[in-house]
């Protein structure tokens, strides 16, 4: 992924940019988790919002589905999707997850993951009415997104504050209540929710997710970009400063 500006990219781009291919914030075993409680099989029309580098949409078209649609806003993003992955009835349209110009009541199944906190909470509940408009009757949605635990409203504020400041993302987590209820709000009744540590630079979750050896290569890679290290360093500090006031979290919702 070209990052042509290490001061002002978004955190998440500058990680892809280093090789790093797992950028949820519950890592491999929470994604693992979303694909397992959606139970897709070969006979789903499924829908995955921000596909981003394509790790979660490999997972899900593990299961062959009968369709598959990635939506992202980036353009960059969706010229890589469709050099690294193609077949039958699978696509990857530039556009946007609040208004996807997809059929109603169409699809089986709806994801997303690690997009909806980079959006204010209006802007949140539109991209989930439209996983609610889109999916067939019964049909599941499942999230996976940046949580807070234990917080006051200042607490929160501050969160989201120093998340901003060093993704360069205007980072909004709820917590787990609040997440429900965002999706009952648009009529999802909750069927599941899974939650993890937000450790995504720990060395112990980047082996996890990455393997040794990308590892390696991705330590290395910042080793010698420093404009790079400068704001995975950042990002880090502020990670381990709020380590007990975040989470991941996977929800799955079943349209009513």
């Amino acid at each position: 992924m070209l990052v042509s500006d290490f001061e002002k990219a978004q955190g998440h781009w500058i990680l892809a940019r280093m090789g790093k291919k797992v950028l949820r914030p519950g890592g491999r075993v929470l994604t693992q988790k979303l694909v397992s409680g959606l139970h897709i099989s070969n006979s789903d029309d499924v829908v995955e919002f921000a596909p981003g580098l394509g790790f979660t949409a490999g997972l899900a078209l593990a299961k062959h589905p009968h369709s598959y649609i990635g939506v992202d806003a980036d353009e960059e993003a969706i010229a890589l999707l469709h050099k690294r992955i193609n077949g039958d009835n699978i696509d990857f349209q530039l556009g946007n997850a609040a208004s996807t110009h997809i059929e109603n009541n169409s699809k089986d199944k709806v994801y997303g993951e690690a997009m909806l906190t980079m959006h204010a909470d209006h802007r949140k509940s539109e991209i989930i009415k439209e996983a609610y408009r889109i999916l067939k009757k019964g049909g599941l949605y499942a999230i996976h997104e940046l949580g807070l635990k234990d917080v006051d409203e200042a607490k929160k504020s501050e969160v989201q504050r120093d998340l901003a400041l060093s993704i360069k993302v205007n980072a909004r987590p709820l917590t787990e209540e609040e997440w429900k209820a965002l999706l009952e709000k648009e009529g999802f009744r909750i069927k599941n929710v899974y939650t993890n540590k937000m450790s995504l630079l720990e060395t112990k979750r980047v082996i996890e997710d990455e393997g040794f050896f990308r590892s390696l290569k991705i330590g290395w890679n910042i080793l010698i970009h420093p404009a790079a290290r400068k704001r995975i360093t950042e990002m880090y500090r502020v990670f381990k400063k709020h380590k007990e006031h975040m989470n991941s979290i996977v929800i799955i919702a079943e349209k009513i």
